[in-house]
Formats: C-alpha cells, structure tokens, sequence
C-alpha cells in the first residue's frame, strides 16, 4: 500500500478522534512539535525505523520528541502505531494530521520576510491584512534577511508580494538591459 494513502487515513482517523473529543487543537501542537522533531534531529527517523530497538523504547522516545507531556489519545495513537509496525511513516502521518486540521480550520501559513527585524504591532497589521484577504486564520512566521536591502517579501497560500529593495533593483538593472 502507498505511503501517502496510509498516513492519510491514520491522519484521518486521528483527526476525527481528537475532533470528538474536543482536543484537536492539543493533537495538532502534538503532531506538529513531532514534524518538528523529525526535521530538527534527522537521526530520529533512523531510530524509530530500527527493528532492534523495542517497541517501549520507540514509544519513550516519540513521547518525549513530542515534548513529553502529550494527551492520552496521542499516547493511544503512538501505541497502535507500534503495534502495527507502521512507525516508519509516523512522519507522514503526522504532517497529514497538520494538513487535515488546517485545512478543517481554515489556516494558512504566512511568511513576511524583511532585512530588519520588525515590531510585534507591524507584523500584527500584517496578520490582520492577510487574515482579511483569505477569510482564514494565518501562521505566521517572519524571517530577516538583510539581502532583501529594505522593504519586505510576503508570501502566503499561493500569493508572493516582493515589495524589497533588492527585487526592485533587480527590476531596474532588467530594464536597463533593454
């Protein structure tokens, strides 16, 4: 069976328990603390896949890569993952969970990169101007860059607004070329 197929209805049924039992919101900063995890200590995927270390081990271990105190749904979830060796896709199947929910709750992910750090009030506004467009709630992450030069890049859903100094001066030296 395909990787994305399983870890979708894993995902899905995950999902649909937290949703009845009110504790999505918990399940998701679970799944996405895990997400994290994968990504920020690459050898926690080689670990989890190991046939030699036993199943408590690698329960221990993703309890603790999901910050160590997590719901007693996910502790269930983690369980029958183990039992019916589906550890190796665990990855998936958490980052599906994030899919679904955001898009159960209509939430978009948002980036607004500038060269300077900026106020907690403009990113804010920033927030706000988003939200308002896409009729959704936004995650936002900012980054600063100083290559940008000035100005900011906003990046969202589909949409990319390069308002920068350096995208304008790219412009300008494309028209001189002309």
């Amino acid at each position: 069976m395909d990787i994305g197929v399983i870890s979708v209805r894993y995902a899905r049924a995950l999902l649909k328990a937290a949703t009845d039992a009110k504790i999505e919101d918990a399940v998701y900063q679970e799944m996405s603390v895990l997400a994290k995890s994968y990504i920020d200590v690459p050898r926690l995927r080689h670990t989890i896949d190991n046939p030699m270390l036993p199943k408590e081990k690698k329960h221990e271990l993703l309890v603790v890569a999901m910050g160590g105190n997590i719901s007693a749904l996910t502790t269930s979830f983690i369980s029958l993952v183990l039992r019916e060796d589906r550890e190796s896709v665990l990855q998936f199947m958490a980052n599906s969970y994030i899919t679904l929910y955001r898009r159960q709750k209509n939430i978009i992910r948002g980036k607004l990169t500038t060269a300077v750090a900026v106020s907690s009030d403009t990113e804010q506004k920033m927030r706000k101007m988003v939200e308002s467009k896409t009729k959704g709630t936004v995650e936002f992450e900012t980054e600063v860059n100083p290559e940008i030069i000035g100005g900011f890049v906003l990046e969202y859903d589909t949409y990319r607004l390069d308002a920068s100094v350096q995208n304008q001066l790219r412009q300008v030296l494309t028209q001189l070329k002309k």
